[in-house]
């Protein structure tokens, strides 16, 4: 039985006798007053009234009770943990310093094909499968508590390792629950006292798509601080403020001319106090705190600083985030840029990645078509893992397409080969340059090659090279 229904029931338990022994005294107190000490019960106006008041006063005090019982309950109504606000305060009282969340990944797609009843008892008996899991690694004590939706948070005393490894075990074991695939995502830190609300913040910028945990492929997940990760906030909103960008380039080579001129650029974050950071630690504070347009526009800032720089048959491609090209303030402040500049944009191409079809494509193939008029090229990213690129070919003509690197790595699969070849003839009847990406291997350079891939970029092509190199080599 979970923590949260034993404490519920103990706390019932308690509010039945908060009920139940106020009215026995009273009763008995009037049942002596008038049976007992009058030998003969007289049905007076006086009494008639007097069992009326008690009837009353018990009525309405059960009421009340049972009001408050309905707004004091622990337990959330669907997976009968505790709820969050029970959560907050229970840990407040306890001494776990260790908190995780755990985030059912893919709810509103089971909610969508198996309807809220079903949905309901699948969560309930997560929350009991985690309990037993728990459980069998020690951590019965485990407080588990549901936040909203699928998002479900645990806390625990100083045991790290064990909260971590206890979770990785649950997600290989329940993957499939009521005959229900599940995908998980959880991370885990440690906080300090009234630090909950950074805490769980911190816990959901974590969840970036390379932290989801499955039954196929586990992976480490690191234990942070939650004041060392205020600290790293910190750091990271100072570096977007002073624009301190570190850049490396992934060379592309042109398989039908074997020369390198479009490279890829990457992005990191550098500090003082922390050196560089990774985008999938920078970028869920940059959104969350609506740094993402300042982000952006230092990285075009930088590249068409850099162009005049290197030789005019480098071209290079890089990431913005739609929703900055979608911004009209964003918008005026790229292309003011460009005109006073005066770079070929032609040498820049922006890689659009996108899970989700936008739902005004209208106004963004506008703004797409805008960029265009402007000499920039349009690339997509990751084509053909998700419905929302197939959604964009339709309704707009991409200069490049840089295909999932599924398709690359799983050469060797016959249904995976013919879905490249099948969406490369495609690119070639639109005239689409095409690009594969994580070509490790001179086999997979050959069999792209002969599909009629225009560029191949991979370890197997090239490694990264810094700015300092790409000025010296194209100066």
């Amino acid at each position: 039985m979970l923590l949260s229904e034993l404490e519920e029931r103990g706390r019932r338990f308690k509010l039945a006798l908060r009920a139940g022994i106020p009215i026995l005294l009273l009763i008995g107190l009037i049942a002596y007053i008038v049976l007992l000490k009058e030998s003969t019960l007289h049905f007076t106006t006086e009494n008639y009234l007097l069992f009326g008041a008690v009837i009353f006063t018990s009525v309405y005090f059960i009421y009340f009770l049972l009001e408050q019982d309905a707004r004091e309950t622990l337990l959330d109504q669907e997976t009968h943990g505790f709820n969050q606000l029970a959560f907050e305060k229970k840990l407040k009282k306890s001494q776990s310093k260790t908190i995780a969340l755990l985030v059912i990944n893919n709810l509103p797609s089971i909610n969508e094909n198996y309807g809220a009843e079903e949905t309901n008892r699948l969560l309930y008996h997560t929350i009991q499968r985690l309990n037993q899991s728990l459980s069998d690694n020690a951590l019965g004590s485990a407080l588990i508590g549901r936040r909203y939706g699928a998002e479900f948070l645990l806390a625990i005393n100083e045991r790290k390792d064990e909260l971590k490894h206890a979770l990785e075990m649950f997600v290989k074991e329940n993957h499939t629950i009521n005959s229900i695939d599940i995908e998980y995502k959880f991370s885990v830190v440690t906080y300090s006292d009234e630090e909950l609300e950074k805490a769980i913040t911190h816990l959901k910028d974590a969840l970036s798509d390379d932290d989801v945990f499955s039954h196929k492929t586990p992976k480490k997940e690191e234990i942070q601080d939650v004041a060392s990760i205020s600290r790293i906030e910190e750091s990271i909103v100072l570096a977007i403020k002073e624009k301190h960008l570190s850049f490396l380039f992934r060379p592309l080579e042109n398989t039908k001319t074997k020369q390198v001129d479009i490279y890829e650029v990457s992005v990191k974050l550098y500090t003082n106090s922390h050196g560089d950071i990774l985008p999938r630690t920078y970028l869920p504070v940059v959104n969350r705190l609506g740094l993402g347009r300042d982000y952006d526009l230092a990285i075009v800032e930088h590249l068409v600083s850099l162009l005049p720089l290197l030789d005019e048959h480098i071209s290079l491609t890089f990431n913005l985030s739609p929703f900055s090209l979608r911004n009209k303030e964003f918008q005026s402040s790229l292309f003011g840029l460009l005109e006073r500049s005066q770079v070929n944009t032609s040498r820049l191409i922006i890689e659009l990645y996108e899970r989700k079809t936008h739902h005004d494509l209208s106004n963004y193939f506008q703004t797409l078509n805008y960029m265009r008029s402007k000499g920039l090229r349009i690339a997509i990213d990751n084509f053909g893992s998700s419905n929302a690129s197939m959604e964009y070919m339709k309704h707009f003509r991409f200069d490049m397409v840089q295909f999932d690197r599924d398709y690359v790595t799983k050469l060797e699969d016959k249904v995976t080969y013919e879905m490249l070849r099948s969406l490369v003839q495609m690119s070639q009847n639109l005239h689409i340059t095409t690009i594969a990406k994580w070509v490790d291997k001179e086999v997979q350079k050959t069999k792209l090659k002969a599909l009629g891939i225009d560029y191949v970029q991979g370890f197997g092509i090239g490694k990264p090279i810094s700015q300092k190199e790409l000025i010296n080599t194209y100066n």
